[in-house]
């Protein structure tokens, strides 16, 4: 989110969640849910993921793939179900992080500004989790980061109707739950487990890979920030945890470099340009990753590398959107 008038929504979205998870858990303790709470569930995660994986992220901030108008609105609309912000905010948030990862002006390092020891390591997880979002001076102008975006009149209606959208990424679970079971109680119980804790965990798992992803894990590359590859957390994360590799080819549409990184998001987009639904996928070569791999090794990384971040979209000589993301 972005300024002092997401607060109160933040706020709402963080607290209101975590209270439906502990209801979602007496009701499992007490043997009240359901099979088609768990498939209302399993359908929203879904969604809501590749929303913010395959949508927000790879297709809209990156541009690692084209696609048709109707997909590219689907996936905005998934992004948005999952409520972590509008996706003009959310995608202008990413490519800042992109342009200066885990060095002043990144929005959610865990490095930043924080004292020595574990105390301080784990104020810096914090705040790259969940606590950036509650900084209501903080804010990356969509003019200057996304000039594409904004000039888009169907990313700028769903930013817009931001709230309606999250709001009906609660009833949806609640109307699938009604269909397979046909009661009210499975209406109600169906935007609990596919509303509230789909949001908690979903959101969840996101802000890990900035806060984990940044701090444990394993690099590949030695690329001028802290970004980790995370095993475990690529299957619930739909691929989004092998982000060393990602922060290595930003712009590459799948992050599993070798065949044992699942990439649940590149098995979607496969599937699309199978279908002749998405295409100019961006695909990096074995050996073009060798040569990055033995390029960074011989320069060093680290947050303390040196870097020389491109200027944000708006102030290149190309700032009519044809112009190069990262």
């Amino acid at each position: 989110m972005d300024g002092r008038d997401h607060y109160g929504f933040i706020l709402a979205s963080s607290l209101l969640p975590f209270l439906g998870v502990l209801a979602a858990i007496v009701l499992l303790w007490n043997k009240y849910v359901g099979v088609s709470d768990l498939i209302a569930l399993a359908i929203m995660y879904s969604i809501a993921i590749l929303g913010i994986s395959a949508g927000y992220h790879r297709l809209l901030t990156h541009r690692a793939f084209a696609t048709s108008r109707p997909i590219k609105i689907f996936l905005a609309v998934a992004g948005t179900i999952a409520g972590q912000g509008p996706a003009l905010i959310w995608c202008a948030h990413h490519r800042r992080h992109h342009r200066v990862a885990d060095k002043p002006g990144d929005p959610h390092s865990p490095y930043l500004d924080h004292e020595p020891g574990i105390r301080g390591a784990l104020q810096g997880l914090w705040h790259s989790h969940l606590g950036w979002l509650f900084d209501k001076d903080l804010t990356s102008d969509p003019i200057r980061y996304c000039p594409d975006l904004a000039r888009d009149r169907d990313i700028r209606f769903v930013s817009l109707h931001f709230v309606e959208i999250v709001i009906a990424g609660i009833v949806l679970p609640g109307l699938i739950g009604f269909a397979i079971a046909q009661t009210w109680q499975s209406f109600l119980t169906g935007m609990l487990w596919g509303g509230l804790v789909r949001i908690f965990l979903a959101n969840h798992v996101t802000y890990a890979v900035n806060s984990i992803g940044h701090y444990y894990g394993r690099r590949r590359f030695d690329t001028p920030d802290e970004s980790r590859n995370v095993a475990w957390l690529s299957i619930p994360s739909f691929g989004e945890a092998w982000h060393n590799n990602h922060h290595a080819f930003p712009k590459a549409a799948f992050h599993g470099f070798r065949w044992w990184e699942v990439d649940l998001t590149a098995i979607f987009i496969r599937s699309l340009e199978v279908t002749r639904l998405a295409w100019d996928v961006v695909r990096i070569p074995q050996d073009r990753i060798d040569a990055r791999a033995a390029g960074l090794a011989r320069t060093g990384g680290g947050r303390l590398a040196p870097a020389a971040p491109a200027k944000p979209l708006a102030e290149r000589p190309t700032a009519d959107g044809t112009a190069d993301v990262e």
